[in-house]
């Protein structure tokens, strides 16, 4: 078995836990702004993580240095969830356990998940438009969007929604023209 698939299979549990407390308290939009800012905090400093996923670094540390950080920004119940993670040496599955989380908070709420890559960033009005038209695509009334920047795309955008590709780029339309071209 994998690392990546262990990873998975221990973090289920931990993500079940977590949406269970945060129906149970009907919290879950502040759950999922919670969790959001606690993955953009750890992923946007190197630092942080390699003191927090380090096991030679004890316990009592790593506690005083997520309470500091997000004590009065979060849940109180989910600043506990961390420090039983850290108490329990599974802090490294953080990552593995929010997105199994958003997973299946986004399954309960029947939101779609989309991946949006463009060349440029999208304005607030094109991302509405966006939303909209995938609304109606896909019959869902929730949308998330996960938005990348490709400067390779030239221009456009692809949209992934699941195992879907709607390739509207300059990059994709060249191909498809290359390929053409190659078949004649």
């Amino acid at each position: 078995m994998s690392n990546q698939n262990l990873a998975l299979k221990v973090s289920a549990p931990y993500a079940e836990a977590l949406l269970s407390l945060a129906k149970a308290n009907n919290v879950l939009n502040k759950t999922n702004e919670d969790l959001s800012l606690i993955n953009n905090t750890i992923d946007s400093s190197k630092d942080l993580q390699s003191i927090l996923f380090n096991p030679l670094i004890d316990i009592q540390s790593k506690n005083k240095i997520l309470t500091k950080l997000f004590d009065d920004k979060v849940n109180d119940f989910i600043l506990k969830f961390l420090l039983v993670l850290v108490e329990r040496r599974r802090i490294f599955l953080l990552n593995a356990i929010i997105q199994k989380y958003f997973d299946l908070s986004y399954k309960l709420e029947s939101t779609i998940v989309v991946e949006l890559s463009t060349a440029i960033p999208f304005n607030e009005m094109q991302q509405s438009n966006l939303i909209t038209k995938l609304k109606a695509m896909t019959s869902s009334n929730n949308i998330k969007l996960v938005m990348s920047i490709d400067k390779t795309l030239i221009g456009g955008f692809i949209v992934k929604i699941g195992s879907k590709v709607i390739d509207t780029s300059l990059a994709g339309k060249l191909k498809q023209i290359s390929f053409y071209l190659n078949q004649s």
